[in-house]
């Protein structure tokens, strides 16, 4: 097994949003990781949709304003995986954290995936209502893929290697990733850990839809951390300036 951290692109936005309090602006990586497994390719999150490079506005509506986007197409997904010599249509699994525009938005260019969702974040991002609420916008990820909707854990290839756990907070349904290579035991957090310093000072973004929710998740991460998991962060500007380019 390998596992392959991805660039796509970078945002800048508000220091508070990723840190409740904090004033300036942080600039911070987009990330997407590909798992290869015996039985498959696994992508875990997609970066931002192609559009996104060209239009910002156009494609996030408001988010746009609350984001500087830097995009190339050089740093889409599907550009990604070509770099590793990996045809984006023949990705077997697309797993998503959750349904956000830098999480989702590239889930067009692996269209012959299964997608895998916690079940609670599809059926938000299912109802306008809560759509709105969470910034989630339809045409990110309700493209037709085929679907395997998960309720808690769930073993992708049935051998305990690589693990959807749910960490609900951020979003509704939010999930990140357990991967265990020879190597050692690696959690990939996604949203449900922003930085280092939101897991060692349980230090919340300034918007969380579940705040107990989010400290719930910041807390069964640590105690995988605690046990030995090394936890990458979901936009940490200063780890992912460390990770190799692949991990086995």
């Amino acid at each position: 097994m390998k596992l392959h951290p991805l660039t796509c692109g970078w945002l800048t936005g508000a220091r508070g949003g990723f840190l409740e309090g904090e004033a300036g602006e942080l600039r911070v990586p987009v990330l997407a990781w590909l798992v290869e497994h015996p039985k498959g390719t696994l992508l875990f999150d997609a970066g931002m949709h192609p559009e996104a490079a060209d239009d910002p506005a156009a494609r996030l509506g408001y988010l746009a304003d609350m984001f500087r986007v830097e995009l190339t197409h050089e740093e889409t997904i599907a550009a990604r995986l070509r770099e590793r010599d990996i045809d984006p249509e023949r990705i077997d699994w697309l797993v998503n954290s959750h349904l956000h525009f830098d999480h989702a938005g590239g889930n067009a260019e692996v269209p012959n995936a299964r997608l895998v969702v916690q079940r609670r974040e599809w059926e938000a991002g299912a109802d306008p209502d809560l759509a709105r609420q969470n910034g989630f916008a339809s045409h990110d990820y309700d493209l037709g893929h085929e679907l395997t909707l998960a309720d808690g854990e769930h073993d992708v290839f049935g051998d305990g290697r690589v693990v959807c756990i749910p960490t609900h907070g951020h979003t509704p349904g939010h999930q990140s990733l357990r991967v265990r290579l020879d190597s050692g035991e690696y959690v990939l957090a996604s949203d449900a850990c922003y930085l280092r310093r939101t897991l060692e000072a349980l230090h919340l973004p300034g918007v969380v839809y579940d705040r107990d929710g989010m400290l719930a998740s910041l807390h069964r991460l640590r105690a995988l951390r605690d046990a030995g998991a090394t936890v990458y962060f979901g936009h940490d500007p200063e780890q992912w300036r460390t990770l190799p380019c692949v991990i086995e």
